[in-house]
């Protein structure tokens, strides 16, 4: 009775070390953007359009959500149609850590990528604000770094270093930054200032040059206040 138990016992083991083992493997390999992922969904996405008469499947979002936050793809809706038969591994809603998301749904609709990764990180800083702001009549304004765009004071919202965010292009960290009402953003001008050197572009002061991350990249430069170009560098472009 006790040998048959053990190998009872060994079998289950075996079992769960092995069940263990391959969703690691798996995991790992689908939380990283992966190129054959975004054709994929992109040849699902020009199905869905050539099937519906140029609609998109996207999920409705207000009108006032960010451009590059606004137009996330519904994976349910293509999958309904028969556009997309499974959803990329690196999916967020297949457990993965990216969200996919529509450029240029107007005129040339490209499939992207937000790491959602940046989304829990902003989401962890921005309970300390509140917190801070539960007690405080102001937002934790640090530094004043051009008009209306200020640093966060790390040390009233009990961290030990600015608060910085390791960037979706590059190993990079970048800043987290707050305009006058309080709301955060990633600050991309270390990004930008090496995209405006490698890329061949046309930009000019007014242009909204965050698109030359969109354009020639994976992924789109989610929470970010917009910036333009002036004397080669990237500025602020504040409303």
């Amino acid at each position: 009775m006790k040998y048959t138990y053990k190998l009872i016992l060994i079998s289950v083991l075996s079992l769960v070390l092995s069940g263990c083992l391959y969703p690691s493997n798996e995991l790992e390999k689908n939380q990283t953007p992966n190129q054959a992922q975004l054709d994929m969904v992109q040849s699902a996405l020009d199905d869905y359009r050539e099937r519906t008469n140029g609609l998109l499947p996207i999920r409705t979002k207000p009108n006032e959500t960010p451009i590059f936050e606004k137009y996330l793809i519904d994976f349910n809706t293509m999958r309904e149609l028969g556009s997309i038969a499974e959803l990329p591994g690196n999916a967020y809603e297949n457990g993965g850590y990216y969200q996919y998301a529509i450029l240029d749904p107007d005129n040339e609709p490209r499939v992207k990528l937000i790491d959602l990764r940046i989304t829990e990180e902003l989401r962890s800083i921005n309970m300390r604000i509140d917190a801070y702001r539960d007690k405080n009549l102001y937002p934790p304004f640090g530094e004043e770094i051009s008009k209306q765009v200020f640093t966060i004071d790390h040390e009233k919202i009990g961290l030990e270093n600015p608060p910085t965010i390791k960037s979706p292009y590059s190993d990079a960290m970048l800043p987290v930054i707050m305009d006058t009402v309080g709301t955060v953003y990633i600050d991309y001008r270390i990004e930008l200032n090496n995209a405006l050197k490698e890329y061949e572009h046309s930009y000019k002061e007014g242009d909204d040059i965050r698109y030359i991350l969109a354009e020639n990249t994976p992924f789109l430069p989610a929470y970010s206040l917009p910036y333009t170009i002036k004397d080669n560098e990237p500025v602020f472009m504040i409303q």
